[in-house]
């Protein structure tokens, strides 16, 4: 059976980490509020805990829009002034999709793995039940991609 149907690369890819948010999920839907009314397509979000009042989260926007999503970014920050904001560019974000990976165990083990045997810097992962995305610095991506190749395909 063939896990893997697509293996695909979005280049050009911003991450943006803030930390030591407020944990009420007001203050992210505020944050994608603004993005959202500015125009601006968010892809991959991850949200994680911290401790008590404080939380993180992360998420990635096109390299074209991150001097918009700072603006953004820093106007939210004069409101919540312990959060900090970390941001990365000019990264690429792979996703490996098949239908048979869903239910099926291992496959995340066999990618992560994968990015592993390559020493990838691994930015950020999210996950459905068919798609497993990491975004990867730049450098890596071919690495990564015929890692993933041999371990799967």
């Amino acid at each position: 059976m063939k896990l893997v149907d697509n293996i695909f690369v979005t280049e050009d890819v911003t991450l943006f980490s803030l930390c030591d948010a407020p944990a009420d999920i007001s203050h992210m839907a505020e944050v994608f509020k603004l993005i959202a009314e500015a125009g601006i397509d968010v892809d991959m979000i991850s949200q994680f805990p911290l401790s008590g009042a404080s939380s993180g989260f992360s998420f990635t926007v096109s390299d074209k829009d991150f001097v918009s999503v700072l603006s953004i970014a820093s106007e939210l920050r004069s409101r919540s002034p312990k959060t900090k904001i970390s941001v990365s560019s000019g990264n690429c974000k792979i996703t490996v999709s098949g239908e048979a990976m869903r239910g099926t165990p291992g496959v995340s083990a066999a990618i992560f793995n994968a990015a592993a045997s390559v020493d990838a810097d691994v930015r950020m992962i999210t996950t459905s039940e068919i798609e497993i995305a990491m975004l990867v610095v730049k450098s890596d991506v071919d690495n990564v991609i015929d890692a993933i190749k041999k371990e799967l395909c």
